[in-house]
Order: C-alpha cells, then structure tokens, then sequence
C-alpha cells in the first residue's frame, strides 16, 4: 500500500527564524494526523537548526538539491553527504533547475545516483511545459525524462523513489491540471515507464505526487484519484495554516 506523502518545498524562502517558527506551529498539529507521510524542504541555511527540532518527530526533512560530486572545489555547492547529515529526502530535476540553471537529465541521472549513495531518498520531479504540452509532446517528455534521469538506477524497495508530476505551465500559475488528467498521466505514462525499469509490480508501488499550484481548495480532488499518492507543495507550504489544511485532506 503506497502512504500519502505531503512534501512542502519552501524554494528561497524563510530566513532561519521565520523557518523555525513555521515549524514549531506545524509541530503541534501534524501528530493528530494519521495515514500520511509530512516532509519539508527548506533552504540549506536552515537545515541544521531544524533537524535539532525534527529529529524525533514525525516531520521529515529534505534538501531542494545537491550537487552530483561527492567533495571538491565546488564553489557554491552541497554534497549529497553533507545534506544527509540532516535530511532523509531530496529534490532533484525540479523544472526551475531545469529552466534556470540549465540541468539536463544526464545531470539529473548522475545526480540520482549520488543521492542513492548517501541514503538520500530521491523526489525526481518530471513535467513538460506549455509549449510541450499543446504541441501534443507531454508523453514524448515524460517518458525521455524518466529514462534519462532513472537509467542504470538501483533500488530494492519501492519505498527507497519518489516521483513528482510537476507541469510546468501549473506551477505558481494558480492554473492547475484537472486530477482526472493528472491521474490520466500517472497511469499511461508515469507508471508504464516506471514498470520499463524495475517492472510491473514494482512500479505499482513507487509513489507518485502531483505538484502544481496544489492548495487547501483543490488537494482533496487531487487525492481522491487513487493514482496520485500526495503532493509536492510549493507556495501553499509557506504557510502553516494552509500546509496543515493540505496535510487534512489525505484523511
């Protein structure tokens, strides 16, 4: 059975105070609820403080990114070893690194791969643009981008991959994918690609999220599909109130 998972990914955002005080709120709350898997991705800047306050509750905490090399001299870099002194969980091929700094998916693959090495579980977002999309091309992109980042990736448990639909043209656009669509893609592409890798079986228990403009108003339509297993957060995790009223709707 895949459990729930609610990943609030904070980007550049909350200064170490502010992220702190998120978390002591989101803290008093988060153990009423059951069935469900809670996972936040702050800034590097305040990894280390929140892991103090994490390390025995139920709240995982995950990175947005590492690098795909293990040490050197990387100016500006984080190694998958040094986000897993602190974290469970990364982020990786996510579309602003993809559009911003240029990550393809043989950097992604690579970068997989190192999270593996350190224990770092892997979210590997996958999400075609508007462009993409409209041109008829959405499947053509997830199915590259699933080979490429996933090619000669080891698992032996399910439970060790996440993967996060994330359409571009939804994130922070208040324009979200319609669940009916979402699941449409999960179930004729996501998972068949999966399946293609580690087989049918295997793939049925990978979980797959939806992220894209994800919001207390709309969650409950999203997990009511039985192929979409939570969300990646963007915007509405900024907020405690919002994040828990998200958290709510697996119930």
């Amino acid at each position: 059975m895949r459990v729930p998972l609610i990943a609030g990914n904070w980007k550049m955002h909350k200064t170490e105070a502010e992220a702190i005080a998120l978390v002591r709120v989101l803290l008093q709350r988060v153990r009423f609820y059951s069935g469900v898997e809670v996972l936040i991705c702050p800034p590097f800047t305040s990894l280390s403080q929140l892991h103090k306050l994490l390390v025995s509750s139920p709240i995982l905490l995950g990175a947005q990114n590492i690098s795909d090399l293990p040490s050197g001299a990387f100016t500006g870099e984080i190694s998958g070893r040094m986000a897993a002194e602190f974290c469970s969980h990364v982020i990786l091929g996510h579309s602003e690194r993809r559009a911003y700094y240029g990550e393809d998916d043989a950097l992604i693959n690579r970068k997989v791969k190192a999270a593996r090495e350190w224990g770092l579980l892997p979210i590997l977002c996958v999400g075609e643009s508007l462009s993409e999309r409209d041109a008829g091309q959405a499947s053509a992109v997830i199915s590259r981008q699933l080979r490429g980042a996933l090619e000669g990736v080891w698992i032996s448990d399910p439970a060790e991959m996440v993967i996060a639909y994330e359409p571009v043209w939804a994130i922070g656009t208040d324009r979200s994918a319609s669940p009916e669509d979402i699941s449409e893609m999960i179930a004729s592409v996501i998972r068949p690609g999966l399946a293609g890798q580690w087989g049918v079986e295997f793939a049925g228990g990978i979980r797959v999220l939806y992220g894209g403009s994800v919001n207390p108003g709309n969650a409950a339509g999203y997990f009511n599909q039985p192929e979409i297993d939570g969300a990646l957060v963007g915007g509405a995790s900024l907020s405690a109130e919002k994040f828990l009223a998200i958290i709510e709707r697996t119930q």
